[in-house]
């Protein structure tokens, strides 16, 4: 993980501040996701934090308020809290958000209590199946007003695939492979292994990472939604499938 100096100062002072505010019940802090995993995009991605306390109760939530709220008009997500306990009991109801965790972390103050965990897959197909639909769901929601404009199309693109990616790092270990780290390299890997479009990623990729070097019009921008929502549903079917194997 490479950060700037500024984000090194800044998390140096955020966690100053949780120290202060959860003293001794703090036991660590871990940035996860694609600042982590070498995938963090300016003005697109989050830095993922995870605060993880020895117990959690309203008084230690309420403490943190002004922390929380200095860190997140930084323009950063609100960071999420775990007590140690719960992340050791808690990874087989969430297996996708815990491989991602597991994959690509950096502890930033404390134990490393992302290790050893034990991540059961016994729902992992029914979650997967789930995020899918739901995030189709949506993204065919979030269509109608984005359609309205070129530049509206490219991010609802760009920001779902982003989604998608990890969820398809969950496809994979249904697949019994082990997923990349890096959301392009995890897009890949199913598109071999599902037999999709690669073309129709690799261009909403390269919109991500300003690389895109044809000009995109209405008709274009509409034609590339239109591919990129059957390959998501393409996706879908084979988890389902799964299931009614």
């Amino acid at each position: 993980m490479a950060v700037g100096s500024d984000m090194e100062h800044q998390f140096a002072a955020f966690i100053d501040d949780l120290k202060a505010t959860h003293g001794s019940n703090l036991a660590s802090v871990i940035l996860y996701g694609s600042a982590a995993a070498g995938d963090f995009v300016p003005k697109l991605s989050d830095y993922n934090i995870l605060i993880a306390l020895k117990m959690i109760t309203p008084k230690e939530l309420r403490q943190a308020h002004s922390t929380i709220r200095e860190w997140h008009k930084m323009g950063h997500s609100v960071p999420v809290y775990f007590t140690v306990s719960e992340l050791q009991n808690a990874a087989d109801v969430f297996p996708i958000e815990f491989h991602q965790m597991s994959k690509a972390h950096k502890v930033l103050f404390g134990a490393n209590t992302l290790a050893g965990l034990t991540i059961s897959d016994a729902f992992l197909r029914h979650q997967t199946e789930y995020e899918l639909r739901s995030k189709l769901i949506q993204l065919r929601r979030q269509y109608i007003p984005a359609s309205a404009s070129v530049e509206g199309l490219k991010t609802l693109m760009v920001e779902s695939l982003a989604s998608f990616s990890a969820l398809f790092g969950a496809v994979l270990i249904m697949k019994q492979i082990e997923p990349p780290v890096v959301k392009q390299e995890i897009v890949a890997r199913t598109v071999e292994e599902l037999n999709l479009d690669g073309t129709v990623f690799e261009k909403i990729f390269n919109i991500r990472e300003d690389n895109f070097a044809k000009t995109l019009g209405d008709v274009e921008a509409n034609g590339l939604f239109a591919e990129y929502m059957a390959q998501i549903e393409k996706v879908i079917d084979s988890v389902d499938a799964i299931g009614n194997g």
